[in-house]
Order: C-alpha cells, then structure tokens, then sequence
C-alpha cells in the first residue's frame, strides 16, 4: 500500500514537482544573494536615526521597510513622482533600485501560479500536496529498506538507479516534507481558509492635532533598534489627523506625528507568529542559509524522478506478457508471484511456457490475490516469492501471508515455494522462507522442499526444474533467458593452469582490457570501470544463458583476470579452460558492489577455497596502503593446486598480505579451511573484536561450514556470523 501511495502520485505528477522543486530551487539563491548584497544597519542604530538620515536626502519620505535580510528600502515622492531605492542605512542615500528582480517575479509566478492565478495556484498546491505524500511514503520505504529507523544511512545494496534513489531520499526527505507542508498553509492563508493573525488597531480618533516634531522626540521610534523594524509608515504632509504607522518584530502601532504619542498598539499574535515562521521556512526570507539548503534539497527532486521513472520501467520490463494463461478455475497448476522489481515474473513465465509446452494448464497472477476457493482444478500452487529490504514481502505479495493463515487446514493442495535472492544480502530470502515456514505451519502439503534462486541464476532454476518435472512425472526443461547487455569481445593474453595432478583442471586466466568508448568512459558502462569483485558474464558458444564468475583484478591493473576450474560437461568452463592465447570469450561485466572490501584501516579477514581465491587475490593485489589482510585459503595439493602461490609471497613480503593461514585437504591429515580457523580461533577473535570484516568466496558447502566455524569460535564473544552481517562486517560471493 506504502509503494502503490508512493509510485503513482511521482508518476503522475512527475513534471508538475519537478517544475515547482526546480523554480523553488533557484528561488532560495535570492534570499542569500540579497543577504550579501544589502547594506545592513550597526548595531545599536535606531529607527528614528535611521529616519532622520533617510529624510535629510529624500525629504519627500513616505516609507521605509526593512526585510528579514536586513535589507533597507525607502519610498518616497518628488515633485509629485515616486521614488524607491535601496538605502545604506549607515548614510541614508540610495544606493541600488528597489524594482524586484525580473528573473525573480519571473520564477515567483511560476512558482506559485504557473502564471495562470488562482486556477494554478490550486495546482502548484496539488503539486505539493503530491510532494507531501512522496516524501512522507518515501521515509516509511526507506526505513523499511534499511532495515528500520535507526539504520537510516545503512550502507545500500543492490541496483544502481534504486541505491541512487534512496541515497538522495534519505538525504533531502526532511526538507522536501518541510517545503511542501509549508507550502499547503501558505497556500490555504492566501485563500482564506485559515486566518491570517494580523493585529486589529482601531483608527485614533484622538490626536494632538500638532505637526513637526523631530523624529528624534518620538520616544517609540527612539527605543526600537532597526534590526526589530518592519516598515515604517509617514504621515500625510499637512494632514494633522494623520499618524505615523510603525511594525516591528514586536506588533503593530500608531504614533502621534506632533508628540510622538503611542495612540495604540497591538502586539502580533500567536497565530501570525506562526504564519510567519511558516513563511521564513518555505521562502529562506530571513534564514538565508536555510533557504539554501532547502534549495539544495529540492534540487534532488529531478535525480528521484529520473532513477524512479527508471526503477518503474525496469519493473515493467522484467513482467513479461503471459500468453495463453487460464482462469485460476480452470488450471491444473498455480503459479503465484512476489516480485518488486519485476525479474521473478520472467522466471515466473518461463516456468508458466515450459508447463504448457508438457500438455499442464496454469494460471499465473500475483500472490496478492491469493485466492484458494477459486482453485477448484488445482492439483497443485507453486509459489516463486522475492524479498523486499530487511525480509518484507514485494509489491505484488501483499496480505499473501496474513491470506495463507486464514486458510490454515482447509485445503489438500501441494504447495511449492521458491525464493528469489542475493546471498551477499544479510536476509536472503528471508520473506520466501517466511513464506514456506507459514505454508507448513497451516498444514499445507509440500510438493517439493523449499529451495531458492541465488541472483537469479538460470542453471539454479533449471535444476530446480528438473526436481519439480521429477515431482510432476514429466520432462520440463525450464531454459530462462534473461536480457542480457549487449558483449565485448575479451581476448586471452595469458593462462596459467593447475590442479590436472588432482583432478580439479583449474586455470588462472588473463584477458586484455577492451577499448571503451567514450560514453562508456563517461557512464562507467562496460569494461572502462570494474573491481576486483566485480563479476564478468562470459556468454559461451551454443549458450543463451551467461556464466558469472568473479574478477581477480580491477580497470587499474590493466587486465581482466579470472580463475575457472572446468567441470565435467561444463561448456562454458570447458571453453574456457581450452582458451589458447590470441582467442576470445563474448562477455560483459556485472557490478557486485556488495561483495568488496570497505574504505576503512579495519583489518581484513578473507577466506577462500579453490577458485574462490580469484576475488580474494585481486583485494590483496589493490593493498597498497598496506591494510592489514589475514587470508584463509584452502586446497587440495600445494605442489599441485596452489593458486596465486608466487603472487603471495611477493605480496606478503610487499606488506600488502599481513599472514597466510593454509589448509590442504589431500594431505595425509585432511583438512579444510574452516578447521584452519577452529585451530586459529583466539587471534580470530581478537581480529573480530577489533573491528575486523570477513569476506568469504567459494562453494556452497564451504561457505556453510565456514559460517558454522565462525559461530562456533564467537559464541564465547557475544558475536556471531548473523550479527556481523546485519553491521556489513561478514559478507559472502557464494557460487
């Protein structure tokens, strides 16, 4: 409900506060400009001395007002033709024209009306109205993104234009409420709907009837210091009713021209106080530097409307037109989605194709209309679920949970349940898991055990494929194809191979950089930009779907380097590992911002096994400040498989690896990596404790053995694997 709130006012009225953030943007710089330009009166300086001055050179004075800048304007006629001018207080003469700024009125019509009066002042307030939503909707999304309030600048994961978008939200959210809140009471005291406070004076009936005092006599305009006035107003030349009108930050009042008499006086009430403060905050007038930064703020009103719009397309293109779909009466199979971005549903259709090509029926919707009555030919429901932030349900997943509770024993269906994720994410598939946790609880039936898709990994989803044909009694083959960025050719420089003693054939391979274009050096699309880290997509002959693996080296190396073990009937490892030099891969680079080291002097705890050294080494290559690095690594044979051997000694006696902690696990006493770490436990510890970050790179297996260790060894310490990871302290590339 907090997305639909958010989405649909930005979409709709996306150039409508785009125009009035911009306008009121460039309108914040005139409070400040105008603050340093003018002219300000000293300390101390009266109005009636400031009076006198302005007078003795415009003896045809009329009034004087002072702004919230300090700036001092005087209005005056001459031989029957008005005068205005801005005035030094300091010697009363004129010094720059009292006419607004063109580009000022300009801006100030558009930013109020759109130039079209009353009719677009109720727009411009509709647009504010629209920016109130966004922004309050905006902080409940980024809360929840973040993991809750308190971690509202919690390092972000995942797309660019979504962590771009936040960044900025989370940023200017406070002044974009404060400007369009303001905005709306400015806009409903124009119109009347709330009173204005101004103070009622009665006219005085009652004057001396003198004219002609000195200024300097008028005990009032004696008192008040000119950093209090608003305006003061003269009386009528000859005119001996008339009086002077005098408004100071204090109230209003009415002064005897011929003693200086205060004939009545009304001080500013509560609610124009409020008023007024409303209008300092919306305008800048009078805090000029918090004009600014609300001015700066608003500026981030285009940048979320572009990567929003761009977040919103993205959505729309990963949900594919479903062809052939039947009425949920009427199909065997029921295939529901929880997706926010949009990708699960292409996995979705392909599931959704694969079971019609296999003579099934099946009806896909979202799992928001979950809707077990209307199933009456199911004969089973598979649910594929993604995870929002920190374990909340997607967009099209809404009410899915509290629907499945509700039906709690009352139907017979086999229930499947597929999570969509990123392991590098602390609660990876924590809603699908929640999900099929409910599902057993109710006591529906388990078609197959719960399982998932680590970054939307095609031959993880074909696999679980084969399982649900096994579980069907029939052939589906879930061939998912994403839309990948078009390739660049990579060219083998080198390659140096390992492991064919112990029958793991690995190669170190080295490719030449590409050259990039000139929008990619712009953009950093492409090869112009990378990181150790950082995945490569090499896309192999006969083969639709790419295959990842991690880069060993940044754009600063100059090469692009991975580490591939070939696999029996791997293509695309079998292509690779037969790459002689001179040859090519097609291939593109996909970001892995995640899974890299932090900016800061905290040590580095990196654990690997087997081709998962390739990240590992590229993080040690880059460690020329000398951060200390503590690396785990494990193998099969030293004199066989020792990845990156000559590299670490060099880097160890370089200062850019600070210790090397091996275990081989063809040894005559086996042992692996996670028992490498039990036996290190105490200086473990201790490096934890310290602030250390732990990265681990490898296989499944290894990485749950490794996080079991970890628990293990810091359970005495109050930490653990879980904890370290919701403070980005313990972060995995899992394969």
């Amino acid at each position: 409900m907090i997305r639909a709130f958010h989405r649909w006012p930005g979409l709709i009225a996306l150039a409508l506060v785009t125009v009035l953030a911009l306008s009121g943007a460039v309108l914040a710089v005139f409070p400040v400009t105008e603050r340093i330009a003018a002219p300000q009166a000293e300390a101390g300086l009266s109005v009636a001395t400031l009076a006198e001055r302005v007078q003795v050179v415009y003896p045809g004075l009329e009034q004087i007002r002072r702004a919230p800048s300090g700036r001092i304007t005087a209005y005056w006629f001459d031989l029957g033709q008005p005068g205005a001018a801005v005035i030094d207080p300091t010697t009363g003469q004129g010094v720059a024209s009292a006419d607004p700024d063109p580009l000022q009125r300009w801006l100030t019509n558009l930013h109020r009306a759109l130039f079209l009066g009353d009719t677009g002042r109720v727009i411009s307030a509709l647009g504010a109205v629209a920016m109130l939503v966004l922004s309050v909707s905006g902080a409940f999304l980024v809360a929840r993104r973040t993991g809750g309030w308190r971690n509202w600048f919690a390092r972000l994961r995942g797309p660019l234009p979504g962590r771009v978008h936040v960044e900025i939200a989370r940023v200017a959210v406070v002044g974009l409420i404060l400007s369009s809140a303001t905005a709306l009471w400015m806009t409903a005291s124009t119109f009347e709907l709330i009173p204005d406070g101004s103070p009622s004076l009665a006219i005085p009936s009652e004057v001396s009837g003198e004219t002609g005092a000195p200024l300097a006599e008028l005990a009032l305009l004696g008192t008040t210091p000119v950093s209090e006035l608003r305006s003061l107003s003269f009386p009528y030349p000859g005119d001996a009713t008339d009086v002077f009108t005098l408004k100071t930050d204090r109230g209003t009042g009415y002064l005897d021209q011929g003693n200086g008499a205060v004939l009545a006086w009304a001080d500013l009430g509560p609610w124009q106080r409020i008023s007024e403060t409303i209008y300092t905050l919306h305008t800048g007038q009078g805090a000029a530097l918090l004009g600014a930064v609300l001015g700066i703020m608003a500026l981030g009103v285009p940048a979320m409307g572009a990567t929003g719009v761009l977040i919103w397309l993205a959505g729309r293109r990963g949900r594919p037109r479903i062809r052939a779909n039947q009425p949920p009466g009427r199909a065997d199979t029921i295939i529901l989605v929880g997706s926010e971005g949009g990708s699960t549903w292409g996995f979705a259709a392909t599931l959704h194709r694969a079971l019609g090509a296999a003579g099934q029926t099946a009806h896909i919707a979202p799992m928001s209309s979950f809707a077990p009555e209307r199933y009456t030919r199911a004969e089973r429901i598979i649910l594929l679920a993604a995870t929002y932030g920190d374990g909340a349900a997607p967009g099209s997943a809404k009410g899915f949970l509290e629907t499945l509770q509700a039906h709690r024993g009352a139907h017979d269906i086999p229930v499947a349940v597929l999570g969509f994720g990123d392991r590098t994410f602390p609660a990876f598939c924590a809603y699908a898991r929640a999900v099929a946790d409910t599902a057993e609880a109710a006591g529906w039936p388990v078609l197959l055990p719960y399982d998932t898709i680590d970054r939307q990994s095609p031959q993880a989803f074909a696999r679980w494929g084969q399982a649900l044909g096994a579980a069907l009694g029939i052939e589906l083959d879930l061939c998912h194809q994403t839309v990948l960025p078009s390739t660049t050719d990579l060219t083998l420089v080198s390659r140096r191979d390992f492991g064919a003693e112990v029958q793991a054939p690995t190669s170190i391979l080295r490719f030449a950089l590409p050259r990039p274009t000139l929008w990619q050096k712009l953009t950093g699309t492409g090869f112009a930009r990378f990181s150790a880290g950082d995945l490569v997509a090499i896309l192999p002959d006969g083969a639709q779907a790419p295959r990842l693996y991690s880069l060993a080296s940044s754009r600063r190396d100059g090469f692009a380097e991975i580490v591939v073990k070939k696999h029996p009937g791997g293509l695309c490892s079998g292509q690779l590992t037969a790459l002689e030099p001179g040859e090519s891969v097609r291939a593109f680079v996909r970001r892995n911002p995640a899974f890299r080291p932090d900016r800061s002097r905290a040590p580095l705890i990196l654990i690997g096994a087997g081709t998962g050294i390739g990240p590992l080494a590229g993080f040690v290559r880059e460690n020329a400040k000398r951060r200390p690095i503590h690396l785990f690594f494990g193998m099969r044979d030293p004199d066989s498989d020792f990845l990156y051997a000559q590299e670490i000694s060099d880097w160890k006696n370089e200062g850019r690896l600070s210790r090397l902690v091996t275990s081989v696990s063809r040894a005559q006493r086996p042992r692996y990596v996670q028992d490498a770490m039990r036996a290190d436990a105490p200086e473990l510890v201790r490096l934890v404790q310290s602030g250390a970050r732990i990265m681990v790179c490898g296989g499944r297996d290894m990485a749950a053995g490794v996080s079991e260790a970890l628990r293990d060894i810091l359970a005495a310490s109050g930490l653990s694997p879980a904890k370290l990871k919701a403070e980005g302290r313990y972060v995995e590339d899992i394969f």
